[in-house]
C-alpha cells in the first residue's frame, strides 16, 4: 500500500497528499513541519472538536474538516489510496435461473392446475336467540380444506371440518342451511368468499357436499381417478391449509392400502381426524361406523388439511386428506385419505337426495372387548340384529341369553368369498354394494362351544339407518 505524507496538504495546500519517498523523507528531516502534527492530531479530537479549533496555518478550518473527513471515513483498499466502495461493489451477483428437473415442473404444473380448485372452509356457528331462532350474526369457529366437484357449485369437505355447526345445539341441519364461508381463488389471484350452504352430509364416511353461488369461470373442478389403482411407493401430492396457510403443497408417497380408521372417537391420545383431537386409537365413531380401505400416506397432513385432495402426480383425485396418527398434534408421516372410490359413490348420492342410501345386513356388530371375551380373533360378532334386518331374514342370529349365559353370535366371515377379518373390511366390502343386491355371507356358528359350525346364507341387503 502506498503511504502519504500527512503535512504535505499543510505545507502545499495547493496539492493532494504527496505519497513518500526517500528523498521526501530526507526534506521533511531537513525542514520539520509542525502543522504536520497538528494536522495528525486531527485524528484523536472529535468531528465537532476538530471544526471548532484554530486551523493549521496554510489550511483552513474547512479544508481540515475535509480532510479529517476523509481520513476517517474512507475506507482503505489495498492498492489505492482512500479509495470508496461501492454498493455495488459489495452486492453478489445474482446467478441465472436454474432449469427445474422433470419431475420438479411436473409437480409445479399439477400444483397450477389444481390449486384453483382448493377451497378454505370456514364453519359457522349460528347462535341462538332467547326466542329459539338463529341469529343473523354468524361466528367463524372451525377451519379446514374443500375442493371444487363440479361447475355446478358443489364443494366437498369432511363431516368434522363443519362438526361444530353438523352438530350443535341447533339440532338436526337441514339441507338449504348456511353452515359455512368458503373461500375460493378467483382468476385475478385473489381469494373471494362465498356462503357455503348445506347439500348432504354423510357422517358415517366423514364427508359433506356443500353448495356456493360463484361463477362458473371460478369453478375449476378436481379430477377423479381410479384409487383401485394406486400401488404402494408410487409419488402422490397433498394440498390444504395447514393451520390457516392457503393452499399448501407438500410431497409424498402412498405408504399403504387398505387401512381402516374412524373419524372420531376417544382413548390414547392421538390425532385421528385431522382436525380434532383424539383420544383413542381404536373404539367405534360416534355413528358406530368406521371408514375402510382408507390410503395412508408419508405427505405431511397436519390440522387444517382435513377435507383437502390427495392426488397422484398426474393431478388425479385419488383420497381426501381426514386423518392423521401422531402423539403432537402434527403430521408425524403417518396420514389417511378416503379412497377417490368412496367419494365417487357417496357425493353423487348426496347431491342428489341430501344422503347416502348405504347398504346394510342390518346388525350392530360387537366391539372388541366383547369379541375377544369369547376368544375370537377374526371376522366380525354380530351383538344385536334388526328384527326386520337382512341379517335375521338371512338366518343369521345374534349374541343372546341362554340357559348357560350369554351365547356368542354368528361371527361373519365373507361376503361373496371375500374375507372379512375385521370391522374395518366388513365396512368396505359393504360400500362397494348397493341396497337390493343380494350377497353371500359365510359365518361361523357355535364360536364359543367345542366346535364352531359354518354357515352359508343368501342375504338381501337394506338401506342403512341414520
Amino acid at each position: 500500500m502506498t503511504a502519504a505524507c500527512l503535512h504535505s496538504a499543510a505545507c502545499h495546500p495547493a496539492t493532494r497528499p504527496t505519497p513518500i519517498t526517500p528523498q521526501r523523507t530526507q526534506q521533511c528531516a531537513r525542514r520539520p513541519c509542525k502543522p504536520s502534527f497538528r494536522v495528525a492530531a486531527l485524528h484523536s479530537q472529535t468531528p465537532e472538536e476538530a471544526a471548532s479549533s484554530p486551523a493549521a496555518p496554510g489550511l483552513s478550518r474547512r479544508g481540515a474538516a475535509a480532510l479529517l473527513h476523509a481520513l476517517l471515513l474512507t475506507p482503505l483498499v489495498p492498492g489505492t489510496a482512500h479509495a470508496a466502495v461501492s454498493l455495488e461493489d459489495v452486492t453478489p451477483r445474482v446467478a441465472p435461473p436454474q432449469r427445474l428437473s422433470a419431475r420438479e415442473s411436473s409437480v409445479a404444473d399439477v400444483y397450477d392446475r389444481v390449486a384453483p380448485a382448493v377451497a378454505n372452509v370456514f364453519d359457522l356457528t349460528l347462535r341462538m336467540t332467547a326466542m329459539g331462532g338463529p341469529q343473523s350474526v354468524e361466528q367463524p369457529e372451525g377451519n379446514g380444506t374443500g375442493f371444487v366437484w363440479d361447475t355446478e357449485g358443489h364443494v366437498v369437505t369432511n363431516w368434522h371440518v363443519l362438526t361444530s355447526v353438523l352438530s350443535g345445539a341447533a339440532g338436526k341441519v337441514l339441507p338449504g342451511a348456511l353452515v359455512a364461508r368458503v373461500m375460493l381463488l378467483g382468476t385475478d389471484g385473489v381469494q373471494q368468499a362465498y356462503d357455503g350452504y348445506l347439500v348432504g352430509a354423510d357422517r358415517a364416511r366423514d364427508l359433506v357436499v356443500l353448495k356456493v353461488s360463484a361463477p362458473a369461470s371460478q369453478l375449476r373442478p378436481v379430477t377423479l381417478g381410479d384409487s383401485s389403482t394406486v400401488r404402494v411407493g408410487q409419488g402422490c401430492l397433498a394440498i390444504g391449509n395447514p393451520f390457516g396457510f392457503e393452499r399448501s403443497l407438500t410431497t409424498g408417497v402412498v405408504s399403504a392400502l387398505g387401512r381402516g380408521f374412524q373419524a372420531s372417537g376417544k382413548g390414547c391420545r392421538c390425532w385421528l381426524a385431522a382436525d380434532l383431537l383424539i383420544t383413542t386409537c381404536y373404539l367405534q365413531s360416534q355413528t358406530g361406523t368406521t371408514i375402510g380401505g382408507g390410503i395412508q400416506t408419508d405427505a405431511a397432513v397436519n390440522p387444517g388439511n382435513s377435507g383437502g385432495p390427495l392426488l397422484d402426480l398426474s393431478g388425479l383425485l385419488i383420497g381426501v386428506n381426514t386423518a392423521i396418527f401422531t402423539n403432537t398434534g402434527t403430521s408425524a408421516g403417518l396420514g389417511f385419505a378416503i379412497p377417490s372410490n368412496t367419494v365417487r359413490r357417496v357425493v353423487p348420492q348426496l347431491i342428489q337426495y341430501g344422503a347416502v342410501q348405504r347398504a346394510s345386513l342390518g346388525f350392530q356388530p360387537a366391539p372388541d372387548p366383547i369379541a375377544r371375551a369369547f376368544k375370537i380373533s377374526s371376522g366380525v360378532l354380530i351383538q344385536t340384529a334388526d328384527p326386520k334386518g337382512a341379517a335375521v331374514a338371512a338366518g343369521l342370529l345374534p349374541t343372546r341369553r341362554g340357559l348357560g349365559g350369554i351365547v356368542a353370535g354368528d361371527v361373519i366371515v365373507a361376503i361373496d368369498g371375500k374375507p372379512v377379518r375385521n370391522l374395518f373390511e366388513l365396512s368396505n366390502a359393504l360400500d362397494e354394494r348397493a341396497a337390493g343386491e343380494v350377497v353371500e355371507v359365510k359365518a361361523l356358528r357355535g364360536v364359543d362351544g367345542s366346535s364352531a359350525q359354518e354357515v352359508l346364507v343368501k342375504a338381501t341387503l337394506g338401506i342403512e339407518q341414520q
